[in-house]
Order: C-alpha cells, then sequence, then structure tokens
C-alpha cells in the first residue's frame, strides 16, 4: 500500500507520521514484510506446497490505545485518513473500490479479530506506513494485514498466534474485501525466517525452513505492468481449479499426481480445456515446489533453474497468467544467469515482478542485460532490487 515513499525506513516513517498527525507519543510499533515467492504459483489455495521468502520491504505500524472504541488511522504514503467504531458492525469504506482500497485491509482484519475475540473492543490511533511496491505482486496487501492483526493482538492482549494472525489476513482478503488468495502471503509475512526460504504445506500448514545457499543473490525485477487480482482473473483460476478437482473426485488437485493426472488428461481435455491446461499447471508445479527443496538442500542450483523455467514455461502457457513484459524479463534475466540459476514470474500473475535466484556474481550482468533492453522495447522502466530472506511480523 505505498505510492510515495518517504526517504526514512517505514519503520521511522510510521512513528514520524503518528507523532505529527496525533501529536502524541505512540505506544506500539509493528512491523510485517512483504514477500517474494520462488517457487510455487497458485498452489496454495489448491491445499498444495509453495516456497516463499519474506523480504526486507515491509509495512510498519505505529500506534497507541484510545479510551473509547474508535479506530482512527492514518495512511502516510498517501497521505489518507479512515475512521470506524469497533462497536459498531465494521463495513467497507465507501470509497472502498476506489482510492480507499487499502481501507478493507485494515477493516477486515479488525473485523474478524473481533469474530474471535468478542473481548476485543478498544480503539486505537495508528499510522501506517510501508515500502513494499503497490500492485507489484510482492503483497503488500499481505503484509499491511498481519501488521494490523500483529497491532490488534498486543494492543488488546489477545490469544492469538503469528499462524491465526495470518489466517485471519486470508479471511480479511477472501471475504472483505474479495479476492480468493490462498494463505501462502500471509503465513509468510507472519512466519518468515532470516536466510531462510519457507517451505510451506499449505494444507497442514506445516513449514519446513530451507536455507538460502551461501552466495546466492535473491533478485527482483518490477515490470512496472500493474495487477490487480480483485478483478476477476484470480478468481476465475480458483474456479477452474475446483472444477478440475472435482473432476478427478478429489478436495484439492494437491491430492491428483503427475501420473494420476496423464492417465486421465485427454478425457479431461475432451470435457473442458481450458480447466485441464489449468490442472496440469497446478499438479506439475506442487512438485516441483518438492524438487526444488531438494535441490537448494543439495546446493544445486542449476536443477533450482531448470525447475524455475519449468515453472515460468507453465504458468505462461498452461495457467496463462504472464505478460509478454514479464516474459522479456524472465528471457533477459535467464541470459545473463545461463545454468547457474533460475528465473520466473512471482506473484498472481498478468504484471507485477519476476524473481531470479543466482551466485551474487551474476546480479550486475542481470541488472545491465535488462537495463539495456527492457525498457527498449517495452517503453517501461523496471526497477531492480536485490532482496533478503528476513524475518516475519515483528514487534520492534
Amino acid at each position: 500500500m505505498t505510492l510515495q515513499h518517504s526517504l526514512l525506513p517505514p519503520q521511522q516513517q510510521a512513528q514520524k507520521a503518528f507523532i505529527d498527525q496525533f501529536e502524541y507519543e505512540p505506544q506500539l510499533l509493528v512491523y510485517a514484510p512483504g514477500r517474494v515467492n520462488i517457487i510455487g504459483e497458485h498452489t496454495d489455495y489448491n491445499d498444495g506446497f509453495v516456497m516463499p521468502c519474506a523480504i526486507d520491504y515491509g509495512t510498519a505500524i505505529s500506534g497507541a490505545k484510545r479510551a473509547d472504541s474508535i479506530f482512527r488511522v492514518y495512511a502516510s504514503d498517501l497521505q489518507q485518513w479512515d475512521e470506524f467504531d469497533l462497536s459498531r458492525p465494521i463495513e467497507a469504506h465507501a470509497n472502498a473500490d476506489g482510492d480507499y482500497k487499502w481501507t478493507g485491509y485494515v477493516r477486515g482484519v479488525v473485523k474478524y479479530i473481533q469474530e474471535k475475540c468478542p473481548e476485543f473492543t478498544t480503539g486505537a490511533d495508528l499510522a501506517i506506513s510501508g515500502n513494499v511496491p503497490l500492485s507489484s505482486g510482492l503483497s503488500s496487501s499481505a503484509a499491511l494485514e498481519v501488521a494490523t492483526g500483529k497491532f490488534c493482538q498486543l494492543l488488546g492482549g489477545l490469544a492469538l498466534s503469528n499462524v491465526e494472525i495470518a489466517l485471519i489476513g486470508q479471511k480479511a482478503e477472501n471475504r472483505f474485501v474479495g479476492c480468493q488468495c490462498g494463505n501462502m502471503d500471509q503465513l509468510i509475512s507472519a512466519l518468515g525466517q532470516k536466510d531462510h526460504l519457507l517451505k510451506i504445506d499449505c494444507r497442514s500448514l506445516e513449514t519446513e525452513a530451507v536455507p538460502v545457499p551461501q552466495g546466492v543473490a535473491v533478485m527482483i525485477v518490477n515490470s512496472h505492468v500493474k495487477h490487480d487480482l480483485v478483478a476477476g482473473e484470480y478468481n476465475s483460476r480458483r474456479q477452474q481449479c475446483e472444477q478440475a478437482a472435482e473432476f478427478f473426485g478429489v478436495k484439492a488437485l494437491r491430492d491428483v499426481s503427475i501420473a494420476q493426472f496423464e492417465q486421465h488428461q485427454a478425457e479431461l481435455t475432451a470435457l473442458d480445456p481450458l480447466v485441464a491446461k489449468r490442472a496440469k499447471h497446478i499438479v506439475t508445479e506442487n512438485q516441483r515446489v518438492l524438487d526444488a527443496v531438494e535441490a537448494l538442500k543439495s546446493g544445486d542450483l542449476q536443477r533450482v533453474g531448470v525447475l524455475m523455467g519449468q515453472s515460468h514455461d507453465s504458468m505462461r502457457d498452461d495457467f496463462e497468467i504472464t505478460v509478454p513484459e514479464i516474459d522479456y524479463l524472465v528471457e533477459l534475466a535467464q541470459q545473463a544467469i545461463g545454468d547457474s540459476g533460475g528465473a520466473r514470474m512471482t506473484g498472481g500473475g498478468f504484471g507485477g515482478c519476476i524473481v531470479a535466484l543466482a551466485p551474487e556474481e551474476k546480479i550486475e550482468a542481470v541488472r545491465k542485460n535488462i537495463a539495456d533492453h527492457y525498457e527498449k522495447r517495452t517503453g517501461l522502466k523496471e526497477t531492480f532490487y536485490v532482496c533478503h530472506a528476513s524475518e516475519g511480523v515483528c514487534v520492534l
């Protein structure tokens, strides 16, 4: 949820904004990171496997308890205000579909925290600041949801775990905002570990920390093609996956092996070719995540690169969520990386970012190849980030 960035890190900017706007000292400061998904796209709402990491860009909330039940919220990057009352039913902001879309993430989390913890009736003043690029596929929304959830948990002394906070964030996004996302974004924002990727089983919620190999860089390149997942494409992909699960007679596509899929592929294709393509992506992507975990553990970056390449091709051809600009960025990154790592689209799709994993000595070659060619072909100027796998939500 960021449009204009201050030069201060979000943690300092949120505190400064609080003092400037409310004219007293804050009591609480929480911070939740955005994320980049290394592999495992759209598998989360299919009860499958993903492997993201939290990044060193995120959202901070500085705030203090009030004596009444009013929530006054200032989004410092947007210079916008929101106000609602915890003693009344929490509904969407009148302009939640427009400029005030960010209010849905805050209101939705507070609403579902109240549903789970009816004793939560405490008002608060909050100032929010973030530096996750908006509509980039790096989960600015999840960072805001998890930060809001953690803030409320501390404010009310609520017995909520970080996993529960993550799931409340997902519920807010699904039911209040209307995007049928899975639970990956909120879980990694809540549970991220420094210097590690996190393999998440999105059904059991079991996690396994997978170290980022020594000397390996996580690069993110923003295409500046904006996406908006609440618009129908994301939700239609989810429906298609559910149709495929119904065809196979299983709870979710996570339960279909590659062998089973291949056995019935022709039959499903005859029934609905689009649904068959969507299912193919999910079934093969789940296996790619498991294979990538093993490859990373043995330090086989070449194999990881092959799997990332296959993942991208599958998102382009079977799930059909890439755009030409993203495909071109992946091609440019891969040219510079060669066989020592990989690149792929990351996030929900239809724009946003690519992620690349490669030895640190490849950073400049990747940066230069993209800088030399991307803008010439697309008319858009990329933004290049080198990120570090970071801790999840924390109290500062």
